[in-house]
């Protein structure tokens, strides 16, 4: 008896180990340049750079997961007459995506910068996810400092600045009520969330 069940956990790991590998690949082919499969590791620093970091990661982590392998169903997929289609959410994400770089950047936000590009899918959650990164990694920096880091919005010759403040409470929880959206909406139109994706943990379980 001891020696079957041994056979049949070894038997169950060794299908699992067969599993992941077989992810691991899958994602090697299509994803591997994508950040944002798991959450990085955590900041060094609990200080305000670094929490700003680990909120961005989370967001990316969310963002990559509720965006990944959508149909053409899903994108068009709206859920209600006034609603926007989960294409279009993907577009305003990815213009929150800039805005929260820009700002971290501390470079302005240009009205038309950019209004007339027109990105297919998968360019749009390449790039939305590349400027999470880019934004998470500029707060890791040693010396990097949120209270230098305005919120700039430039219309011709006018500008405003807003203090970093606006940056957390504006386009941040914006862009991760909206990846709340992509997961209500692929759910309703047949393509649910993958199973095993943990927020908590910042990994997919097999």
């Amino acid at each position: 008896m001891k020696i079957l069940t041994s056979f049949i956990i070894f038997s169950v790991l060794i299908f699992s180990n067969i599993m992941a590998q077989d992810e691991v690949k899958e994602m090697s082919k299509e994803e591997m340049d994508i950040p944002y499969y798991e959450i990085p590791d955590a900041p060094e620093k609990y200080d305000g750079a670094g929490v700003t970091a680990r909120m961005i990661d989370g967001l990316g982590f969310r963002f990559y997961w509720a965006s990944k392998d959508l149909t053409e169903t899903d994108l068009e997929y709206k859920a209600g007459e006034t609603s926007r289609t989960t294409l279009e959410i993907l577009e305003h994400v990815h213009g929150l995506s800039k805005t929260i770089l820009n700002g971290i950047s501390q470079k302005p936000n240009v009205r038309g910068e950019g209004t007339k590009e027109e990105l297919d899918y998968k360019t749009l959650r390449k790039r939305t996810l590349e400027n999470l990164k880019a934004a998470s990694d500029i707060l890791r920096k040693e010396g990097a400092n949120v209270e230098d880091m305005k919120v700039v919005f430039q219309r011709g010759e006018k500008t405003s600045e807003f203090p970093f403040w606006n940056l957390v409470n504006g386009p941040i929880e914006d862009a991760v009520w909206h990846a709340g959206q992509l997961v209500y909406n692929r759910r309703a139109s047949g393509n649910p969330l993958a199973p095993g994706v943990s927020v908590f943990s910042g990994k997919k379980r097999n």
